[in-house]
């Protein structure tokens, strides 16, 4: 029988390109990819760093696995392996520590291991994390949606943010090789591809490119799918991407926006790259372009030096944008960054209050857009999970939507009308509209 293997991704849909990716190289390999909840010989942790929870659940995931077969080899890698391998190494349990260039070469460390190499630990520095690795969902990654790794790395210096130091300086894969990879995952069957980076805004700023240049390539392929892009900073969201969002139904009308304060003050503690004002001009040009179009935003709350006054500045300008739903953050001190000693620090109770009332607001953001929808038309890919005899999928703003259970459904799109709000999504009615009418260029 192949040996067993068994991943856990925490963190952004980045990690879970990557984590695919790499899935792939052990299915090359003859091993069998096992949920994670199954005894496997080898469990590969894909790590964040991004918050201290991130951190705690990877040590609770390593103690699980271990609970499944003591036996297995337990490799821990991503952002957390990167920054702080000896913390890792040091749980008991753990095999092996890679960072962020050698999760590539896993198989090679993992049969290093086995022939007696006492080292564990094999992580590059990141100030010489200089090579770009694609990274995309294949025959690994069970889901619907499939993400496709375009940029990594980050040169911008947030001063709560420890990605830049697991990640190193931005990169990107050169266009032809994205187009590829592209190409690859709609010949698996994939119709909806989601553009993954640490800072896809960003794309090609080392190979003299940008990102409208690959979103043209794309759209101008042939076939029925939709591109999303997982998130985009409002100072590289540009008119040109607006425009050609606006142009093509094969771009989702659904951008993440990350906001992160709605205090300039805050912002410029935080070194964000915009004001409110510019900000809001953001929000108001793309809903105007975009007709229904779904934003998500970031935010973070309890930062340093972050007054009453402050986080209720936030609230209210949240509130008074057309946006569609909040991910909310609660500051928490990362090591190495400049946040960490800055003065005025919050408590964590009052972070805690700050974020409750945050997602109360995007609760409500989030039905006042789906009622907004109700009686609209939508296009909608269903996904293959079946769940209390309804179909569930996503409409192009990113509206979770059910409809009675069609196998017939499954990874297709169809133009629906939106009939009623509930708890858990909207009910539709198929419409026998065609989504796809525009000529490509393939």
């Amino acid at each position: 029988m192949p040996n067993k293997v068994a991943f856990y991704t925490l963190g952004c849909k980045l990690n879970f390109a990557e984590t695919s990716s790499i899935g792939n190289q052990f299915l090359k390999e003859g091993y069998e990819i096992v949920d994670f909840r199954n005894k496997a010989d080898v469990y590969v942790i894909n790590t964040c760093t991004v918050t201290e929870n991130a951190e705690k659940e990877c040590r609770q995931v390593v103690r699980r696995a271990l609970r499944l077969n003591s036996g297995a080899k337990i490799v821990v890698t991503g952002c957390y392996a990167q920054l702080r391998p000896e913390e890792i190494a040091a749980i008991d349990g753990v095999d092996l520590v890679l960072g962020s260039n050698e999760k590539f070469e896993i198989i090679n460390h993992l049969n290093q291991l086995e022939e007696g190499n006492p080292s564990c630990i094999h992580v590059t520095p990141s100030d010489k994390l200089s090579q770009f690795h694609p990274a995309y969902s294949t025959g690994a990654d069970s889901r619907t949606r499939a993400f496709l790794k375009i940029q990594d790395g980050c040169d911008y210096k947030c001063s709560f943010c420890t990605i830049p130091l697991a990640r190193g300086k931005s990169r990107s894969v050169d266009i032809q090789t994205a187009v590829d990879n592209f190409k690859a995952l709609l010949d698996k069957g994939y119709k909806e591809i989601v553009l993954t980076g640490v800072n896809v805004g960003d794309y090609g700023k080392n190979i003299n490119a940008r990102l409208i240049d690959l979103l043209e390539k794309f759209v101008n392929l042939n076939g029925e799918f939709r591109i999303r892009i997982s998130s985009i900073e409002p100072n590289l969201l540009s008119d040109e991407i607006l425009e050609l969002a606006a142009s093509t139904k094969k771009i989702a009308n659904h951008f993440h926006i990350p906001l992160q304060s709605g205090s300039d003050k805050i912002l410029k503690l935080m070194h964000r790259r915009y004001k409110t004002a510019g900000y809001e001009n953001l929000i108001y040009k793309a809903v105007e372009k975009i007709p229904d179009l779904g934003i998500g935003v970031d935010v973070i709350v309890g930062s340093p030096g972050e007054s009453g006054e402050d986080f209720l500045a936030t609230y209210d300008f949240i509130k008074s944008l057309p946006v569609s739903y909040l991910h909310v953050f609660t500051y928490s001190e990362r090591p190495d960054t400049e946040a960490i000693k800055m003065e005025n620090q919050v408590p964590v109770n009052e972070r805690r209050r700050r974020n409750n009332m945050l997602r109360i607001l995007s609760e409500k953001k989030r039905a006042a857009f789906y009622e907004k929808m109700k009686g609209k038309k939508a296009e909608v890919l269903f996904e293959a999970a079946e769940k209390d005899g309804f179909i569930y999928g996503f409409t192009s703003n990113y509206i979770r939507v059910k409809y009675p259970f069609n196998s017939a459904l499954v990874n297709n799109f169809k133009t629906v009308n939106i009939t009623e709000v509930t708890n858990n999504g909207c009910l539709v009615e198929l419409d026998n509209s065609k989504i796809f009418s525009e000529v490509s260029n393939g």
